[in-house]
């Protein structure tokens, strides 16, 4: 005797609500049709589903998001990043209080290193013929971001080793729930045989029919709900042995239409920018933007960054902020319109000789229409730089009132993005402090009060 077990996967869809319609009502029926064909089905999400740059997750803190999880019929779902480190301790912990699905995160420990309430380490499932499957979910290692925040995070190779142990004696078939990264699920894949499927996240990879690695299946749908993934294995019920397992994905865009998805989309936007229309503050005077030109509304920002991080200078990019504010009042649905990025500030100690060349590379004039891609980012192009109390004078570079000092110790402000190393690789290996959880927005608010 065989059966066959489905495993329905999404990752990273970073709240592109506009393409949740069709996946949730295509996830409801297929669910539906596998009951009724008396087959085993699990739904599991792979972490990233919240996002803050749509209005209704930032309104709801991600509460939004659980609500369509749990409308989907979703059976669990790991935390990735944005879940992990864009929410305050308190907004997290209570981020799942209404789920109907698991929440299943291995290396994640509250600030008394205990195991939190909402999370389970492992869970296992039984489908209708026994079969025994073990679940894991990891979710990657932002110590820093997490250690600000209050948590603990500890090693995910580290914890897959105990927790491996633990469950494989107790079931037949170990599943993965990845928010680690195509690089971290191949190297799994090698060194854990054990383990029977790795779902993957964290690096939007797409594996359009899965990749096998040392016997262990690999699946991934990308990011921004693009794709659905879908796991199908067959096992034998006599031995409890797996016998085959395939991947496949489905294009979001060639799933079945929903009636009045536009609408829908329309509704989670306005329900979000109603729910943040608090009022922050009255301008007597606009500030406006210009990615390219000087304009006051960056200069603003910058300055408020160097106050808020208390250092000697900073700067940061124009492009940050996607539009200005108008004369009158501003609401927090404003702020978040124009600095939708979950972006922290960060202050670095950092010597008066690197400070300078690390200046002198923020002059480079590729700069301003560079894309960005990732680490926070949700705008479209870099914008030129604006800098607060850094001056230039004479092909020399002042901090205040005089020239840097070689040797001189400086605390500089910036915004984190330029902290991981893509951008300005020197400023990784430096001392840092990041402000947790506060975002640009609302360093900006902070000011704007003032």
């Amino acid at each position: 005797m065989g059966e066959t077990i489905h495993i329905y996967h999404t990752n990273d869809l970073h709240s592109h609500f506009e393409n949740w319609p069709r996946i949730r009502d295509f996830l409801k029926r297929r669910k539906q049709k596998h009951v009724n064909d008396g087959e085993s089905v699990y739904l599991f999400d792979i972490g990233d589903h919240v996002d803050r740059w749509h209005p209704l997750t930032e309104a709801t803190l991600g509460k939004g998001n659980v609500k369509l999880l749990n409308e989907a019929g979703f059976d669990a779902v790991t935390i990735g990043n944005n879940e992990g480190i864009t929410l305050d301790y308190d907004d997290l912990n209570s981020l799942y209080d209404s789920a109907r699905f698991d929440v299943i995160v291995g290396n994640l420990f509250d600030r008394s290193s205990r195991r939190p309430g909402w999370v389970e380490t492992y869970r296992i499932y039984e489908t209708g013929s026994g079969m025994r499957i073990g679940v894991l979910g990891l979710t990657a290692y932002f110590k820093p971001f997490y250690k600000a925040l209050g948590w603990n995070i500890t090693s995910p190779l580290a914890e897959l080793k105990k927790l491996v142990q633990e469950v494989r004696q107790s079931v037949d078939m170990i599943i993965l729930l990845s928010h680690l990264g195509i690089r971290d699920d191949e190297m799994i894949g090698e060194q854990f045989p054990e383990i029977d499927v790795i779902l993957g996240a964290h690096t939007h990879h797409v594996l359009p029919q899965g990749k096998e690695v040392n016997g262990t299946m690999l699946g991934a749908a990308g990011k921004y709900g693009h794709y659905v993934g879908h796991i199908t294995i067959e096992v034998d019920t006599a031995t409890k042995q797996v016998m085959e397992k395939k991947a496949r994905l489905y294009e979001q865009g060639e799933l079945p239409a929903v009636v009045k998805e536009a609408e829908e989309r329309d509704q989670w936007i306005r329900k979000g920018e109603e729910l943040l229309k608090q009022e922050v503050t009255c301008l007597t005077n606009a500030f406006p933007v210009d990615w390219f030109q000087a304009s006051p509304l960056p200069e603003v920002l910058c300055d408020a960054l160097m106050e808020w991080c208390g250092a000697d200078c900073g700067f940061l990019n124009a492009g940050l902020l996607i539009e200005g504010l108008d004369e009158g009042m501003v609401t927090k649905q404003d702020l978040h319109r124009i600095l939708p990025h979950p972006i922290n500030p960060c202050m670095i100690r950092v010597k008066g000789a690197e400070l300078k060349e690390i200046i002198k590379q923020t002059l480079n004039e590729d700069w301003p229409h560079l894309e960005v891609k990732g680490l926070g980012f949700r705008g479209k192009v870099m914008g030129r730089f604006v800098y607060s109390n850094i001056y230039f004078e004479d092909h020399d570079i002042f901090i205040g009132n005089g020239p840097i000092e070689s040797g001189k110790i400086y605390k500089l402000a910036l915004p984190d993005m330029f902290t991981f190393g893509h951008f300005f690789p020197d400023l990784q290996r430096l001392e840092k402090k990041y402000f947790m959880p506060e975002f640009l927005r609302d360093v900006l608010e902070w000011k704007l009060k003032q």
